[in-house]
């Protein structure tokens, strides 16, 4: 279909989505644009387990660019042109990008962007508007005060925009002109299951990532006062000129690390885990956000410690007794809330049983994907459908099975 009809097709915010006369049990032609191979970062493995399942529940083609010199040339003769032209299509056609082909015709463009500045990557995929009925964008990261306006004017060809935090979607739909919705983070809520055969929780408290420094070092004298163990990120990568050092790192496949990140949980016994950059709050300006630590920490059936935003998203999404154990995100006592926690296993077992029910139930990335489909009009297919009755059923077992109850 032509970029011009689509553009007139796309619907308003808040509106009903287009109908479709597909049957519901109908699979739906899917291309689905990923950034797997131009970006390792540990903290982008999330966004391409949602990918996997996405392709894996429609069958979709996935288009991979490649990271070449050429196309990093491209995306500073664009920035140069864009700024000189002013002219979003003359920069496009200057910019000489590598191309990728785009082969058939689709029901829907799915291309999911870890940041805003992955955005010019369009510019390589070859007549994917013109081949493709409904066009879906999904941010998964997004500062309102951070936002590239010449890169974000890419979106104009989109039918709807979701974006993973809420704050800046709103600002995102003003510069685009496009619908924008916010789209929570997800999981793969039957990898990181731990029923129906449960590992023992040999690990006491697992710390991932940001941090802070206080509760950190509180943690790391309970364990040589007590021996429990705690297990803790040791790599911090170097950081780069203009930019603060981060505890992060790159990974080779990010199957294996969401494999390893699910085994670890499943075995840990209490996750700490806090808002978004909690540790740089510069970088969000006061708005909390969701971090995807919440929704993997709750589908392994860990007990949450943490400070959690303070949000009406954050409050719908986690409304269960306990979802969170609220500390401080520096409590220098959290000794002694795990020894509350501990002296108490009817409640701990109650959180984690609930934890996973209500990952199986509402946090999975199919739940995501579903909500993609219903805006871009589309029905769920077989495969959808057969995922969602697998985790309900999974859930039932959860409720019935005593494989939450050992600490």
């Amino acid at each position: 279909m032509a970029h011009g009809q689509a553009g007139q097709r796309a619907a308003a915010p808040g509106s009903p989505p287009r109908a479709s006369a597909r049957p519901s049990s109908a699979e739906p032609k899917v291309l689905l644009l990923s950034m797997r191979r131009l970006a390792y970062l540990v903290g982008y493995c999330a966004a391409y387990e949602f990918e996997d399942l996405a392709a894996e529940l429609t069958g979709a083609s996935v288009a991979v660019p490649e990271d070449t010199p050429r196309l990093q040339l491209s995306r500073r003769s664009y920035r140069a042109a864009r700024q000189i032209t002013g002219s979003r299509r003359l920069a496009s056609a200057l910019c000489g990008a590598p191309s990728l082909p785009v082969d058939g015709t689709y029901d829907l463009f799915l291309a999911q962007f870890n940041h805003p500045h992955e955005l010019f990557v369009l510019n390589a995929v070859e007549g994917w508007r013109r081949r493709c009925g409904f066009a879906v964008c999904y941010l998964g990261e997004a500062w309102e005060h951070l936002l590239p306006v010449y890169l974000l004017e890419l979106l104009r060809d989109f039918d709807h925009v979701f974006v993973g935090v809420r704050g800046a979607s709103d600002c995102i739909a003003r510069i685009t002109g496009r619908p924008c919705s916010y789209l929570p983070m997800g999981v793969d809520a039957l990898r990181f299951c731990p029923c129906p055969q449960a590992p023992a929780r040999t690990i006491d408290v697992c710390g991932l990532g940001r941090r802070s420094v206080v509760t950190h070092a509180a943690l790391l004298d309970l364990a040589q006062r007590s021996g429990i163990f705690y297990y803790y990120d040791t790599v911090r990568s170097s950081p780069r000129k203009g930019l603060s050092a981060q505890m992060t790192f790159q990974v080779s496949d990010h199957r294996e690390h969401r494999l390893l990140l699910a085994n670890l949980l499943r075995r840990s016994r209490y996750f700490i885990v806090n808002r978004a950059w909690a540790d740089e709050p510069v970088r969000t300006r006061g708005k909390d956000e969701i971090a995807a630590r919440f929704y993997e920490g709750a589908a392994a059936g860990a007990v949450l410690l943490g400070n959690p935003p303070d949000t009406d998203d954050f409050r719908a999404q986690f409304s269960w007794t306990d979802a969170v154990v609220p500390i401080p995100f520096d409590a220098p006592n959290v000794g002694e809330v795990i020894a509350r926690l501990d002296a108490d296993p009817v409640r701990t077992a109650r959180i984690r049983q609930d934890n996973v029910v209500h990952a199986l139930l509402e946090h999975d990335w199919v739940y995501r994907l579903r909500e993609v489909l219903h805006w871009a009009g589309l029905p769920p297919g077989r495969r959808l459908l057969a995922r969602e009755e697998r985790l309900a059923r999974m859930a039932d077992e959860v409720r019935r099975a005593p494989c939450l109850s050992s600490p």
